[in-house]
């Protein structure tokens, strides 16, 4: 059971980066907290548990599981396709980015560098989001075919909307590498299902 509950909490992440994505990209705006706490997800490389990936609260993925709940249960809410494609594209660009050693090995490179970068700028600098999109843009894009983001073409031209949703997707990779590595697999999706969506929805009651 402990497994199914950090499995929910990292799919929840993926969920929640899926969101923020779609948001930043349509509306130019996301809710800054939100946004920290995942941006510093990727920073925080060797947890004592899964919880402090995310802040140590689960209010902190709060949007995740009520996303999660609402696509992957028999309920009557609304699923949205487009967050859907965004996770299902983020768990497919883990595989391979886990299968080849040289881009995991210059991934945590990169990621040691922005971790020093700290001592000098805050997760929400301009500097530490554009430091992360380049590492997604550099390492994580050329593994596959690119997750093709849906929004406002106006809002997409801004740069810093750009280093904002790479900075996202670079999250969701890390959120996506910690799931495979808690036992995650695509098809526990599919037949651990309405364990996912119970343990989503009990956590949910805890808040």
């Amino acid at each position: 059971m402990q497994n199914i509950q950090e499995q929910t909490i990292t799919l929840a992440a993926i969920c929640q980066i899926s969101f923020l994505v779609q948001k930043l990209a349509r509306q130019g705006q996301t809710d800054n907290e939100s946004l920290s706490t995942m941006l510093n997800s990727i920073m925080v490389t060797s947890p004592e548990n899964t919880m402090e990936v995310y802040g140590g609260e689960l209010q902190n993925i709060r949007k995740g599981l009520s996303t999660l709940v609402s696509h992957l249960g028999n309920g009557e809410q609304q699923k949205d396709p487009e967050v859907t494609r965004y996770v299902v594209s983020l768990l497919s660009l883990e595989r391979r980015l886990t299968k080849n050693n040289k881009q995991l090995a210059a991934l945590g490179s990169r990621i040691e560098q922005c971790q020093r970068q700290l001592d000098h700028f805050s997760i929400e600098s301009d500097t530490i989001i554009a430091s992360l999109a380049s590492i997604y843009s550099d390492i994580i894009s050329p593994l596959g075919t690119p997750i093709q983001v849906a929004g406002n073409p106006e809002i997409l031209k801004n740069t810093a909307n750009q280093h904002k949703i790479r900075a996202l997707l670079l999250a969701g990779m890390r959120s996506a590498v910690l799931w495979r590595q808690l036992g995650g697999k695509r098809r526990s999706i599919l037949f651990s299902r309405a364990k996912i969506v119970a343990c989503a929805q009990q956590l949910l009651k805890q808040m």
